[in-house]
């Protein structure tokens, strides 16, 4: 953790070897959290490099060195979220019609697969209606597979608060996926 920190005041001041070095700690997270977020690793692999792009020229606003990876995964959640509703702008429309032409077409998987896109795009609108730091905690801990330990030394925020907050986000996703 120490040398997290001091990596992170050198990148502060402009030390790219540093950065790199901060880089290669976190890049297999963020790799996994887009892409079990996206669920495309051209897109995930796209994500992520923005995001260490944003956060290289950002890095000097960044106020407390120890909370370097919460920070960064805050860019890649944001990021990960408007590739998400690019992906819902994309929506393919299902109809009975279309689903008719794919099975004449001898073309089932083509058409389950639209249907599970949609399903995909409803789970993935539900989820973004939570408020951004309740997304980031599920997401953290569903795709990321972080404890809650790990993710609130992270986002530099009280287990028992994030276990909390994560109980509420999950009953709302609940309740919002039975209406």
């Amino acid at each position: 953790m120490k040398d997290c920190q001091k990596l992170v005041s050198q990148a502060k001041q402009g030390n790219t070897e540093a950065f790199a070095s901060l880089y290669e700690t976190v890049y297999q997270d963020m790799y996994r959290f887009a892409l079990y977020t996206l669920k495309n690793p051209e897109d995930a692999k796209d994500v992520v490099s923005e995001t260490v792009m944003d956060a290289f020229a950002g890095i000097r606003k960044l106020r407390k060195e120890d909370a370097f990876k919460g920070w960064i995964f805050k860019i890649l959640s944001n990021k990960c979220r408007q590739v998400l509703k690019s992906y819902l702008r994309q929506s393919v429309e299902l109809t009975e019609t279309a689903i008719d032409e794919a099975s004449r077409d001898g073309n089932i998987k083509a058409a389950s697969r639209r249907m599970d896109e949609a399903e995909s795009a409803v789970i993935r609108s539900i989820f973004f209606t939570l408020p951004g730091e309740d997304r980031l905690i599920i997401a953290m801990h569903l795709f990321g597979g972080y404890s809650s330990k790990e993710m609130a030394q992270m986002l530099d925020m009280n287990e028992n608060t994030l276990r909390s907050r994560q109980s509420r986000a999950l009953k709302k996703l609940a309740e919002q996926m039975k209406d």
